[in-house]
This record gives C-alpha cells, sequence and structure tokens, in this order.
C-alpha cells in the first residue's frame, strides 16, 4: 500500500560480517540483493515478515571508506516476546552487554551491531519476532516534524511519551497493517543540534505510483531533493525538515528481485 515504510538504509564497512551478525542474533535472511560496480545493496527480514513490514537494507560502497554514526538517527527497534530472555539469548549468542534491560527500567535493551548502530529490543504482540519495530530520529522542532510526515506522508500520530528532558513521539502509516514500521521522533527540550553522519543513509517509503505519490509530496511543499527523472524513473528523495532523507519507492508484486520497478 502506499505510504508503508518499505525499509531503513544503513551503511556498513563490512557486508558479510554486517550480514552473518543479524542473520546468527537475529533470524534475518536475505531478501533480495543489487551488486553494482561501485556499491552493493542487501535486503534483509525475519522469515514470515508481513506484507506490510518493513526490511533493513546495509549498503555497502566497494571503496572501503569508514563512516561517521552522527546523532541525527538515534536506533532502529525490533519486536521481542520477553526483553529479559531476548537480551539473555543475546548475550549467550556473544552479542557485547551495551544497555541491559535493567539499565533501562527494565522495558527494553539496546545492542549494537558490528558497525555501532543501536538496535533496540521492544516488547509487542504484533509482527514476526525481531521485526522492525520503529526507527527513531532526532528532530530539532517537534511541531514542524510531526507536521511534515503527517501533512506530506498523511501518517497518524502513533503514541507519545514525555519525559524531563525529551519527548519521543510516534508516527505511522494510515490503514498499514499492524506489523508496518512506526518513526520515532524524538525532540530534547535543550534546543541542542544534530549532525547528520553518514553511517545512516534514510528510511524509504512505499508507493503504488511513483510519479503519482512524488506529485502529491511536491503538491505538499516537500523538498525537491531528488526527483524520479534524477534516478531514471525508478525512485526518488525527498528530506524532510531535519534533513533526514526520505527515499519513495515501488515494488512489482509479480516480479521476482525486489528491485524491479
Amino acid at each position: 500500500m502506499s505510504g508503508v515504510l518499505d525499509h531503513v538504509m544503513l551503511r556498513v564497512a563490512d557486508l558479510e560480517a554486517a550480514i552473518d551478525w543479524y542473520g546468527t542474533h537475529l533470524d534475518y535472511e536475505e531478501k533480495d540483493r543489487w551488486a553494482a560496480d561501485e556499491f552493493t545493496i542487501v535486503y534483509l527480514g525475519p522469515e514470515g515478515m508481513g506484507e506490510d513490514a518493513a526490511m533493513l537494507e546495509l549498503t555497502y560502497n566497494h571503496d572501503g571508506r569508514s563512516y561517521e554514526m552522527g546523532d541525527a538517527w538515534g536506533h532502529i527497534a525490533v519486536r521481542v516476546e520477553d526483553v529479559d530472555d531476548a537480551y539473555e539469548e543475546l548475550m549467550d549468542g556473544g552479542v557485547e552487554d551495551y544497555r541491559d534491560p535493567d539499565s533501562c527500567g527494565g522495558d527494553y535493551a539496546f545492542v549494537k551491531d558490528p558497525d555501532g548502530h543501536e538496535v533496540e529490543l521492544v516488547e509487542r504482540d504484533q509482527g514476526a519476532r525481531w521485526s522492525l519495530d520503529h526507527t527513531m530520529i532526532r528532530v530539532e522542532d517537534a511541531d514542524a516534524a510531526l507536521g511534515w510526515f503527517v501533512r506530506k506522508l498523511g501518517y497518524e500520530p502513533a503514541g507519545r511519551w514525555e519525559a524531563g528532558t525529551f519527548a519521543n513521539y510516534y508516527v505511522r502509516p494510515q490503514g498499514a497493517g499492524e506489523e508496518a514500521m512506526a518513526v520515532e521522533l524524538t525532540y530534547n527540550y535543550d534546543g541542542r543540534s544534530y549532525e547528520m553522519g553518514d553511517a545512516w543513509g534514510h528510511l524509504a517509503v512505499r508507493a503504488d505510483d511513483l510519479h503519482e505519490y512524488w506529485d502529491r509530496l511536491v503538491e505538499r511543499e516537500a523538498e525537491e531533493y531528488r526527483d524520479p527523472s534524477s534516478c531514471d524513473d525508478r525512485y526518488a528523495f525527498t528530506t524532510d525538515p531535519d534533513g533526514h532523507e526520505i527515499e519513495i519507492v515501488t515494488r512489482d508484486p509479480e516480479s521476482e528481485s525486489l528491485f524491479s520497478a
């Protein structure tokens, strides 16, 4: 369906190490890959993920570059039945101890992948085990960020949590299945600014019709960052008010490859 989050892209320094980590510890399987001269893209996700579930895209550049994490992106979050059991399972499997459930009030926990991307464990009843629950991005103006996702993408508020120094706001596509990934917007009250870094790439939104969806975004005054014609009419990019890149992609349900528009 148009508007559902298709994937979140991370850049990795060692593709095989990243694939092995997600496959060994989160039971992710390779859904598809595309190898070009300069880079390789691999889609991963758990077995049995629903139609509206989001994938993880790993991008590996062949020139051996390293990446800066920045702090404008926060983490991806995966679903588990029990945070304590899941964290213990990861520790037994050799994952490095980072933020255990006790240090997070017992409600969630964090580990890191080989490239330093943070992976949160959250308890959820919906979706496949280890499937992507949300991606957290940090924003400098909560009102502007919420307005952008609601007005530009047609998303709906899906929860909020306010603490003494920050607030988390969740938005998700209207009408999407319960396994669909949400976006967590984190707003710190101290007025800080953020560095984007390049270890994170983008969020991707699925569209039934690329040009139709793009025209609607332009009508709603979204940033024309990379229009379809500049991307060989295969995809397009806009940016949110904080500069996070949002890709628009289409999928052909009858194609054997996810890369066929």
